[in-house]
């Protein structure tokens, strides 16, 4: 059986010597405690434990030497899986290939997750046509990249009283980009914007 695993360790440490005297310093170690997924063999301090076997079997409830004795006639660990229950389930395991697998899982896993981000595309309410394919392509483009897109049409000062001239313009966005994108929310006001939300089709 593999000793228990040290829940602390030792960072950096700090030397402080007096200003008239040579050779007299004092060498101070800060210390970190690193906490522990598992607790494991020796660290399992329950009475007893509910013990299961290295291939799922279910041995039943054992004293907590017995069941060390039986992971070490093994050559296995004895791992604290659920130490909220009563008594604390233990099983019967080699920990460092369960840890291994087990980062190696969460390493595909995070390399398969798509972060999706939302974008935001700033029109204004008289713009030009030469502005807004400008800011049409950069919507197409987050769209096509797998982000999603805020697309905003910002009033100033009495342009607000014409706020259909914003719904317009998100329409068109709409329209133009129908093939590649769903609307996530519809046209809406917002204080003196006009805001939608474009998602990219799967």
């Amino acid at each position: 059986m593999r000793p228990a695993s040290l829940l602390i360790f030792k960072i950096t440490n700090v030397i402080i010597c007096s200003s008239n005297e040579r050779g007299n310093c004092l060498t101070i170690w800060r210390w970190r405690v690193i906490s522990k997924e598992h607790l494991i063999n020796e660290e399992i301090r329950a009475k007893e434990v509910r013990l299961v076997g290295p291939e799922g079997e279910q041995i039943g409830i054992k004293p907590i030497r017995e069941a060390l004795q039986m992971a070490a006639d093994l050559n296995l660990d004895l791992v604290n899986v659920a130490p909220t229950a009563k008594p604390p389930v233990c099983r019967i395991m080699d920990y460092g290939k369960f840890r291994y697998e087990q980062q190696k899982k969460e390493k595909e896993a995070r390399k398969n997750q798509k972060i999706v981000d939302i974008k935001e595309v700033w029109f204004r309410a008289n713009i030009e046509e030469h502005d807004f394919q400008t800011k049409l392509r950069n919507v197409i483009k987050f769209l096509k990249d797998g982000d999603k897109v805020k697309c905003s049409v910002r009033f100033r000062g009495r342009e607000i009283t014409h706020a259909n001239i914003g719904q317009k313009i998100l329409e068109r966005v709409k329209d133009e980009v129908a093939e590649i994108s769903t609307v996530e929310r519809v046209p809406k006001l917002e204080g003196r914007s006009m805001i939608m939300i474009l998602a990219p089709k799967n």
